[in-house]
């Protein structure tokens, strides 16, 4: 088993923090402050809270490192090369009605590249974390993405496009051209547990044309540590920034690309 590093014990530390918050939030949902950020797009009291927590952990841990939160946006530092990419609660709408399928996602970024990563859904208690050149781990374990060869025998995952997001064609697109190939089509609700699900086998792939940086950066890292390729959806580099991603477990990965691409 690898060790984790400084970096990533205050990762870890700052996830479990925050994560114990929102468990404790989600007992009082009856009562918690809930807004929208557009239609169908939620967020919450809780979600604020859990990023101040994760701030104020990681801040304290390297207070010269830049910080990108869903909730308050960058906040630059003054090493310009690293910053922290956090999604405070992927899956708000999951965590809302009660569905345990919701995480904590810290990533961090050194010139753009995430070189660590951690996922923690405190509802299944499965802590997910990753280190440029140390391995994949799912609670301490090492993890690899699937060795099925045959999209017949794959099952994949997707963000499909709620109300107030683009794409919606070229998603019924997407559909048409695989669901008849594949074993089945799944939509979690919560990218980052998608991306640490391709991570540790579960699914074969996954992807989605409209998603944030704080989404996918944890699992970027978890997916290639564990042995699979991930791209943006026309197969170019990653860009946590562009707003796609595929992360498959590499043997599928030019298929996958082939079906989803425009045409």
């Amino acid at each position: 088993m690898s060790t984790p590093s400084k970096t990533l014990q205050a990762m870890l530390s700052a996830a479990h923090d925050a994560g114990a918050g929102l468990v404790a939030d989600q007992r009082t949902l009856a009562t918690l402050t809930i807004e929208r950020k557009g239609v169908s797009d939620f967020f919450s009291a809780a979600d604020v809270k859990a990023e101040e927590t994760v701030r104020r952990h990681l801040e304290a841990f390297a207070p010269t490192y830049g910080f990108l939160g869903e909730e308050g946006g960058l906040i630059p530092g003054s090493d310009p090369d690293h910053v922290w990419v956090v999604d405070p609660l992927d899956g708000t709408t999951n965590f809302l009605t009660n569905t345990p399928l919701w995480a904590v996602n810290i990533a961090l970024a050194r010139q753009g590249e995430v070189i660590a990563g951690v996922t923690w859904c405190p509802a299944l208690n499965e802590m997910f974390r990753a280190e440029l050149g140390q391995g994949a781990f799912l609670n301490d374990k090492a993890i690899r993405v699937s060795t099925r060869d045959k999209l017949e025998d794959a099952v994949l995952a997707v963000g499909i496009p709620f109300a107030a997001k683009p794409e919606h064609e070229r998603f019924r697109n997407e559909m048409a051209a695989l669901t008849h190939r594949v074993a089945g089509i799944r939509r979690l609700g919560a990218g980052a547990i998608d991306l640490a699900w391709v991570s540790c086998g579960r699914f074969e792939a996954y992807w989605e044309q409209k998603v944030s940086a704080w989404d996918m950066g944890a699992g970027a890292i978890l997916v290639r540590e564990a042995g699979g390729i991930v791209t943006d959806t026309l197969g170019g580099p990653l860009d946590l920034h562009n707003g796609t991603v595929l992360g498959t477990n590499a043997i599928l990965h030019d298929q996958i690309l082939e079906a989803i691409r425009p045409q």
